[in-house]
């Protein structure tokens, strides 16, 4: 009989914030596979845990993860934990999770705070709802694709952002969303030097001029306003046709633009031909 595969959530920033649970179980599986062994070496020393760690990061060959799935298989039990919160989610845990599931291991969760919810909470932002960008592509053709696809979403956006990008992607932001859109910056949530910034993109973009980014962001990013000007269907081809341009099928592009805009899909497709 297999092993069950337990995604272990450990606090996003200050180790006080960790579950009775979750001690428990990071000392009863048969080992630990973690993305910086360094970093969860430390939690396992706070709280005095003597236990196997491997590693396993972005990095790691498809022959390393199917050692892991092969213990799992003959009987082991495995705890997989990130740097920081809750680990598979723009995680490469998640690799760990389809191959288990291909081989019919038991998946459980035990779970903690995200940076995300946790961020979302913080920004003062009305979040009725919101999208998970995680970090935009770095190639500017990607990033440019994935901007131009959320300019006209109306839910809140939260994306992750390390230092040394901020300014560009806060430039990038301004570019596509407008200089007048609210931002809320929350960095090294639970830790010593949290803070959150709440912003225009355009005070955001001068602020970060004058200050040097330090500690690792989650952005949360109001949405389109309801209230906008509506598009006209010109208007709507055309971003129907920049997602053509960048290889979208002209039916997807079409489906795309009717969720953003209320045009119907039929509607867009008929007046491009």
């Amino acid at each position: 009989m297999s092993g069950i595969l337990y995604i272990i959530g450990t606090p996003i920033g200050n180790m006080e914030d960790i579950t009775l649970r979750q001690l428990r179980m990071l000392e009863e599986v048969d080992f630990i596979c973690a993305e910086d062994t360094r970093v969860t070496l430390k939690l396992l020393n706070r709280y005095e845990i003597k236990n196997e760690l491997v590693s396993f990061h972005e990095h790691s060959s498809r022959a390393e993860a199917q050692a892991i799935i092969d213990r799992l298989l003959s009987g082991k039990n495995c705890g997989i934990v990130t740097d920081a919160g809750m680990p598979c989610i723009s995680d490469p845990g998640e690799v760990l999770v389809k191959l288990a599931y291909e081989n019919n291991i038991d998946v459980k969760a035990v779970p903690s705070p995200t940076a995300v919810t946790t961020a979302a909470a913080l920004s003062g932002l009305h979040v009725k709802r919101f999208t998970f960008e995680g970090f935009l592509p770095v190639p500017k053709k990607e990033r440019t694709e994935r901007l131009e696809l959320l300019r006209n979403e109306t839910a809140v956006m939260i994306f992750y952002e390390a230092p040394h990008k901020l300014r560009n992607t806060l430039d990038d932001m301004a570019d596509f969303f407008g200089r007048d859109r609210n931002i809320s910056l929350c960095r090294e949530i639970t830790k010593i030097h949290e803070e959150t910034l709440r912003f225009t993109l355009g005070e955001a973009v001068e602020y970060y001029s004058v200050n040097e980014p330090r500690g690792e962001y989650v952005l949360v990013l109001e949405g389109k306003s309801a209230e906008a000007e509506e598009l006209t269907i010109e208007q709507a081809l055309e971003q129907v046709k920049k997602l053509i341009d960048m290889g979208e099928k002209p039916t997807d592009a079409c489906k795309a633009v009717a969720k953003e805009t209320g045009f119907k899909k039929s509607e867009l497709y008929s007046a491009l031909q």
